[in-house]
């Protein structure tokens, strides 16, 4: 099975009728998506790409049993908006929206931190591509046609990295059971080591490639994770060996401030806890190809 989303996941579009929301909702439609209406307040009532629109996501839920969301609002009203799909019953929500204050998102970890942990909402991003279970359903804004089904699971701090993964695993043969963008801020709905754990519990996902940049302890909380609790293999890329320590380089979570947010030192976090590291961009699909070799002629 798919982590998060399949065919079969009904799907909301907050920001809907917006020409953001409008063009990306048409993108995951015509990819297959079951969308099933969208959210805009005011215009509740009306129709939208031939799904209803909604004032609010509660009512949407109530009316199309919908489990998952995606956030095309702007930053200053997109916290408003992930805490709106919380709190009406979603399951599963990917924020795509980029610029959201670091203190709004502090408040939507505190306000989501009221519902217990096995009915609390999933979150992935801001600032993020969104999600792909390959040939099921797509919940973002990647190009659906480099993605090819199969068995490579991918976590990503970056949209474009992603689809660089997915084009080079599709060159090669192999392909992906979801990809997940977990976004570039400094806070964020869900990290890696919380997709890592999805991954170890999907019958469907046999190697996991994450792509992590400087900035922030995800990649060495990650690491621990897969040392202690993993049986998969873990491959990762880490973006940056040469950026400047205190500068901000492209996402706002990417600044390195103390040991173990640097480029080489996540290197050395990884390797010593077992993750196969892939040099460069362009060795990623290879890398997993590698991996994925050795599992075969182990089986």
């Amino acid at each position: 099975m798919a982590i998060f989303i399949n065919e079969n996941t009904k799907v909301l579009i907050q920001g809907f009728t917006g020409r953001i929301g409008t063009f990306h909702a048409q993108e995951m439609i015509d990819y297959g998506t079951n969308v099933v209406g969208g959210v805009t307040p005011g215009k509740g009532g009306t129709e939208h790409l031939g799904r209803p629109v909604f004032n609010t996501v509660k009512g949407a839920v109530a009316e199309t049993g919908a489990e998952a969301s995606i956030v095309f609002v702007p930053p200053p009203f997109a916290a408003d908006a992930i805490m709106e799909a919380a709190d009406a019953g979603i399951k599963y929500c990917t924020c795509i929206t980029d610029g959201i204050p670091a203190q709004d998102m502090i408040r939507v970890k505190r306000y989501m931190r009221r519902y217990k942990k096995d009915s609390r909402m999933r979150l992935a991003g801001p600032n993020c591509a969104g999600t792909i279970s390959p040939n099921r359903a797509m919940l973002g804004i990647m190009p659906g046609h480099i993605y090819a089904q199969g068995r490579v699971g991918v976590i990503g701090r970056s949209g474009t990295l992603g689809y660089e993964a997915a084009e080079q695993l599709k060159e090669l043969g192999l392909g992906i059971s979801t990809s997940v963008g977990i976004g570039g801020d400094p806070i964020n709905g869900s990290s890696f080591r919380d997709i890592l754990e999805e991954f170890e519990n999907d019958d469907e996902t046999d190697v996991i490639l994450m792509i992590g940049e400087i900035g922030g302890p995800q990649e060495a909380e990650a690491a621990g994770y897969a040392r202690d609790h993993m049986k998969k293999p873990v491959v990762a890329y880490i973006a940056g060996l040469s950026a400047p320590k205190g500068r901000t380089m492209g996402h706002a979570g990417a600044i390195v401030t103390s040991y173990g947010e640097a480029a080489a030192e996540k290197v050395e976090i990884l390797q010593a806890a077992g993750v196969t590291i892939t040099p460069t961009p362009a060795d990623m699909g290879s890398t997993v190809a590698g991996v994925v070799a050795k599992l075969k002629s182990a089986a």
